[in-house]
């Protein structure tokens, strides 16, 4: 038997997908080729993750679906993601200790990450905050349009707070599982097949959009949060504000937030490829109990700049010039007031900002960077 006739007939095209995803990079500057080929390489590394491994409906196991260095579709780097696939119609049952993160939701979804149609994706079922006790014991019903379940954690503090522990059953298939048969193989490579062309050119247009929204030359502009319907597929109760950034080398960019009264609020940079900029090692990132407030109090000023501007609440775009930008309120209270973004040379920064700014210095910006990648150790080691 030929070397050819032992492959499924999907390999070729999983082959020829892979090939052809470079093209995503075509209009990318040569500076940027190298992080867009990583990020190609996270992608992949997820699909083979979500859509091989994570493919038994019969016998799932959570994983994560993103990461620290395996990151894609606007993550948060406030939250851990666990998935499943789920069969239409079966019964599973969810236990385990809840841990101590500020929020986790249990979430049911129909469609699938790869096939490009988010707007279609919606919720058939979740349980959430207060549904949850310390010790988790849950049967996620049956339902004819479940495809895949979707945990999110959300950390707010994260010296402190720590990672639930849980562990996903089907209640219909008894264990061990059935061997992997051709068909089963195929059906997942088919599926990655999707999430390395569809999936993949859905984030991609997402990312362009949003950087689009602002101008080359823009100096000022807006980023307005919204809360998606119940129906949604996002987190419930979250309202999202989702927008772009530009900031070359020589300028800088000052971001005015003044977040409602939410369980949980949160601002991060994602760079052109729609992938959440390292987060462990820069700043790139805060949330409610990260971000120090203005002198007032209810204002949080922070700084996109490519060299430390000695702000606490400095932003850190790890040398990219252009990306998006990512707010998320959890249950606000009141109204959803915009982020207020302004560009203005390097050189002009000290002079533009708003009184009542809080500085830091060298030793505790250090100090700062070893506790964050500290903490996403620990938060990896689930």
């Amino acid at each position: 038997m030929s070397e050819a006739a032992l492959a499924p007939a999907s390999w070729s095209r999983l082959v020829r997908a892979i090939e052809q995803m470079p093209s995503l990079l075509k209009d990318a500057p040569g500076a940027d080729q190298p992080e867009g080929m990583r990020y190609l390489l996270r992608f992949l590394q997820a699909g083979l993750r979500i859509c091989i491994e994570a493919e038994d409906t019969a016998a799932p196991m959570l994983t994560r679906s993103i990461e620290h260095r395996m990151t894609w579709g606007l993550d948060n780097p406030d939250t851990t993601y666990l998935y499943s696939r789920l069969a239409p119609g079966r019964s599973y049952r969810l236990t385990g200790d809840r841990g101590s993160a500020r929020h986790l939701e249990v979430q049911v979804n129909t469609g699938h990450q790869g096939d490009g149609d988010f707007s279609g994706w919606t919720a058939t079922w979740w349980a959430t905050g207060t549904d949850l006790g310390d010790q988790i014991d849950l049967e996620i019903p049956a339902h004819p349009d479940a495809s895949f379940l979707l945990i999110r954690q959300y950390f707010s503090d994260w010296e402190t707070e720590r990672s639930a522990r849980l562990d996903l059953q089907c209640l219909e298939v008894p264990l061990p599982p059935q061997p992997l048969t051709q068909p089963d193989l195929e059906g997942r490579i088919d599926l990655l097949i999707q999430w390395l062309t569809t999936g993949l050119g859905c984030w991609d247009a997402l990312a362009r959009g949003f950087i689009a929204s602002v101008d080359e030359g823009a100096r000022a502009w807006e980023v307005q949060p919204f809360l998606p319907p119940d129906e949604a597929s996002g987190l419930k109760g979250q309202a999202y504000g989702m927008g772009g950034w530009r900031c070359q080398p020589d300028e800088a960019v000052i971001l005015e937030l003044r977040p409602p009264p939410s369980r949980y609020w949160g601002v991060s940079l994602c760079d052109q490829w729609w992938q959440s900029i390292d987060y462990a090692q820069r700043q790139s990132s805060l949330n409610d109990s990260q971000a120090v407030p203005d002198d007032d109090g209810t204002t949080f000023t922070c700084v996109i700049a490519h060299d430390d501007p000695g702000v606490s609440n400095w932003l850190d775009p790890g040398g990219r010039t252009e990306g998006s930008l990512a707010v998320r309120y959890l249950f606000p209270e009141g109204g959803l007031p915009p982020v207020r973004a302004t560009r203005v040379a390097r050189a002009e920064l000290e002079s533009a900002l708003p009184t009542g700014v809080r500085r830091t210095d060298p030793a505790t910006r250090q100090q700062v960077l070893r506790d964050r990648q500290a903490s996403i150790a620990r938060r990896l080691a689930w």
